[in-house]
């Protein structure tokens, strides 16, 4: 059996014991009552909210491509956006996303230089937008996280902005070459080698982020509206179970801030820290048992769908021998 194919079984096994274990632990006497009174039509307006959420998505890197003075079309930016969902849900931390971007935009004719940093400027844009979100929700919901106030999260996420914002100042302005070249001489040479390429890789990013103001806002302004739009899939959901009454700025605000932290979990695509997050989250806003089945159809719809969209696109455009590549 290839690597490709334990990779894809291991991560069947784990959805399946993932889903399992959180609709087992979080059912009760009442979840058959309340699921009775699900309304089928919310699955379609959540199918609908992916949707647009992954137009956008396309159409943001679309907009990228064509600052760094490329072109690529709607429908190749497509497939990169479900090649990223491919890769990320069968690598730890979901590392092989970036690599999954790289071919398909190297596949659509965009150089590997400037698709490195396009990869990596199209991840910072996003953790930027959601950053910028957070101090908003920390002012609105007084209980994000049970157990760790909203001072400590609002300092957090604040300290966070101001050294990215320090770090591509610093950087665009070369006042931290110096610096870079100090901590690369004390690296042993491969490392030193690599830590050289993403220090340039950055700068490189850094400079598209500045090359067209105009555009790179229009960009921004997409990288958030793809986001919120996914983020609806649950409050979709919510509201086929009945949910009416809800605090929905509050809800959408506990979406961006537990996929905020899914940028830096370990395991491939975020699974099981993302349905127990989830759990934890919303647990007294959704009818009582019906949590976990709602954080197993989140997750569905807004990963194992695309994932396998992605795996189709993949195997369109690279063949089944790449499967078995390293």
């Amino acid at each position: 059996m290839s690597k490709f194919y334990k990779r894809l079984a291991i991560l069947i096994l784990l959805v399946l014991v993932i889903s399992g274990s959180v609709i087992y632990f979080t059912v009760d006497i009442h979840t058959l009552t309340n699921l009775t009174v699900f309304q089928p039509w919310s699955l379609a307006l959540a199918v609908l909210c992916m949707s647009i959420g992954l137009f956008l998505d396309g159409t943001r890197l679309m907009h990228l491509v064509h600052i760094s003075h490329e072109k690529i079309s709607i429908w190749q930016a497509v497939q990169v956006v479900f090649g990223n969902y491919f890769l990320a849900l069968l690598t730890p931390g979901a590392t092989g996303g970036a690599v999954a971007q790289l071919m398909f935009l190297r596949h659509a004719g965009v150089p590997t230089g400037k698709a490195t940093v396009l990869v990596f400027v199209r991840t910072v844009v996003s953790i930027l937008f959601l950053i910028l979100c957070l101090p908003f929700i920390f002012m609105h919901d007084s209980h994000v996280i049970p157990g760790i106030s909203n001072g400590k999260l609002m300092a957090i996420s604040v300290t966070a902005f101001l050294v990215i914002m320090v770090l591509i100042f610093g950087i665009k302005s070369n006042l931290l070459n110096h610096l870079a070249v100090k901590i690369a001489r004390k690296l042993a040479i491969p490392r030193r080698r690599i830590f050289i390429k993403g220090y340039r890789d950055t700068q490189n990013a850094v400079r598209l982020l500045y090359a067209s103001p105009r555009a790179m806002l229009l960009v921004f302004i997409e990288s958030g509206l793809s986001l919120i739009a996914i983020y609806a899939i649950a409050p979709c959901l919510m509201l086929g179970l009945g949910v009416t009454d809800a605090d929905w700025y509050a809800v959408m605000g506990k979406m961006i801030f537990l996929n905020m932290l899914l940028y830096f979990m370990p395991t491939p695509g975020g699974s099981g820290i993302a349905e127990g997050g989830f759990v934890l989250l919303f647990t007294d806003m959704v009818p009582a048992g019906t949590v976990g089945i709602v954080a197993v159809c989140w997750r569905f719809i807004a990963e194992y769908i695309p994932f396998l969209i992605g795996f189709y696109y993949t195997l369109k455009v690279f063949g089944s021998g790449f499967l078995n590549k390293k």
